[in-house]
């Protein structure tokens, strides 16, 4: 385990291959960390690729801070690239992967920063703008009926508190129900079992409406070479949600879609996932 600061906030990172590999960027999403990248930066790593996955803004436990204002997406994506200047150096190009929340983060970083980037490779979640977008203008409004309940000031922490157990039942309960095993949801549930925690995931769907309105919605089109793959089995991400995902990319683009997996990807196909991104990464070497 690694660490990088950022305006006295610590981040813990988990890291895999050689010191000297080229050097990708994993960005997990909710509700897990950067530990439930394993599976696939074993992978990766063993193509030797130097890996760096952070427990991301709320998730590491030196880096929790307090109002919604703070898990503004902008902040988020400042955090990544502090990671990336601390640990692989300030000018340093990484290929960049996100999943879910993480893969939010990964368009906007790759979007404004693109002489970092390499390639960039998004799981789940097409660009801000895109998804933002089809809230209102397709089903996807009602497949994230959660992002409005998470909306609510102490409700979500109240009906997903741990108690003092090793994890929420509700919570896993609420994980399986989208498709995790339950190994999974009683592992990402017990990561979550500080209030503090909890509050701090829930904060990037309350940061999601707190942010300023020059970024909320908007995004630079990315012009880096460009990876999205979405699973059929997704019940948080509609496939309207990813339907416009190309206009938002002027750089080389491929879709990829799983068929038969959840929206669970890292987790449930480790292995297609890794090859798929070896693939593109291996496009665009140093």
């Amino acid at each position: 385990m690694l660490m990088a600061t950022r305006d006295g906030l610590t981040f813990d990172v988990h890291s895999w291959g050689p010191a000297d590999g080229d050097p990708v960027l994993l960005l997990h999403g909710f509700p897990q960390n950067g530990g439930s990248w394993a599976e696939v930066a074993t992978r990766l790593a063993d193509r030797g690729y130097r890996v760096l996955a952070p427990d991301q803004r709320g998730y590491s436990p030196g880096a929790r801070p307090e109002g919604r204002r703070a898990y503004a997406l902008g902040a988020l994506v400042a955090d990544a690239l502090a990671v990336m200047d601390e640990l692989t150096g300030p000018t340093a190009r990484v290929h960049l992967v996100g999943h879910d929340w993480g893969a939010a983060v990964a368009w906007q970083l790759a979007a404004r920063h693109p002489e970092r980037i390499r390639s960039l490779t998004a799981v789940s979640v097409p660009p801000p703008a895109a998804y933002m977008r089809s809230l209102v203008t397709t089903r996807q409004g009602l497949a994230s009926w959660y992002v409005y309940a998470f909306q609510l000031p102490g409700l979500p922490e109240r009906l997903l508190a741990a108690g003092g157990r090793r994890f929420s039942p509700r919570l896993a309960a609420a994980l399986r129900r989208t498709g995790q095993s339950r190994d999974a949801a009683e592992r990402d549930a017990a990561g979550l079992a500080e209030p503090r925690a909890l509050t701090g995931a829930i904060n990037w769907y309350r940061g999601m409406f707190a942010q300023r309105r020059a970024d909320r919605g908007a995004d630079h089109p990315v012009t880096v070479p460009t990876l999205f793959v979405w699973s059929d089995g997704d019940t948080a991400l509609t496939r309207q949600s990813t339907e416009r995902v190309h206009q938002h990319v002027e750089g080389p683009f491929r879709y990829a879609e799983l068929r038969g997996v959840t929206h669970w990807i890292p987790d449930e196909a480790p292995g297609q996932l890794a090859d798929l991104v070896l693939e593109h990464m291996g496009e665009y070497p140093a």
